[in-house]
């Protein structure tokens, strides 16, 4: 059993990091002074904290620019922590809480994700609603795809959609007009099979894949 609680980041370059709350309060935010420093542009300086009361540990929103959410639902003021929650800090960064009385998994896996777009990276194709994409979507289209479905809802900055899609470039010569169209072209064709709009544009900060269950 571990002593302190424990927080697991689920994705990003941060992905399998684990931090342990050894401190009351465990303040999480850009600022270097933060027990937990998220170095994102979206992370307030000091943007949520947790604190032990008893036997209970909270989370509590510092008034943050973009927002602290516990299990999809926003924080407002604070809210109590359980083992097994999800926190996501601004649209940057998601953690996993796992509780003092709860076994630390050895390795972490991603979520599955499971909705109506599925993508399958060794045939290259994109299924919605069990129907396959047909045509095939070209390369870069498939690739900008790729990484929106592997960040599960995550915002994905245009740098890391530079990376992904035009590889070894550094950026030279991709405007952001090339990423805007790009965007617009792989949602005319996701459109083909379903009107939902799966590319969410999330303004200042990047692209985010909204993959309904339903």
């Amino acid at each position: 059993m571990n002593e302190k609680p424990v927080l697991v980041a689920r994705e990003g370059q941060l992905l399998g990091q684990r931090w342990s709350i050894d401190a009351n309060p465990f303040i999480i935010g850009r600022g270097s002074e933060c027990h937990l420093v998220l170095p994102e542009r979206q992370v307030s300086r000091q943007h949520v904290l947790i604190i032990q009361q008893n036997s209970q540990y909270i989370l509590q929103d510092l008034d943050s620019k973009n927002g602290t959410h516990l299990n999809g639902v926003q924080v407002k003021g604070s809210a109590p922590l359980h083992d097994g929650d999800e926190i996501q800090i601004a649209l940057a960064v998601k953690l996993l809480f796992v509780g003092s009385d709860a076994t630390l998994p050895l390795t972490f896996d991603m979520p599955t994700t499971e909705g109506r777009l599925t993508l399958d990276p060794d045939q290259r194709s994109v299924l919605i609603n069990g129907v396959e994409l047909d045509p095939p979507l070209s390369p870069a289209q498939f690739r900008l795809l790729e990484i929106l479905y592997e960040a599960e809802g995550a915002v994905c900055d245009r740098d890391m959609i530079v990376e992904a899609v035009w590889p070894g470039t550094g950026g030279a010569g991709v405007s952001e007009q090339a990423i805007d169209a790009l965007v617009r072209r792989l949602r005319d064709r996701l459109a083909e099979l379903d009107g939902h709009n799966f590319v969410v544009t999330v303004r200042g900060h990047g692209f985010r894949i909204d993959n309904p269950v339903d």
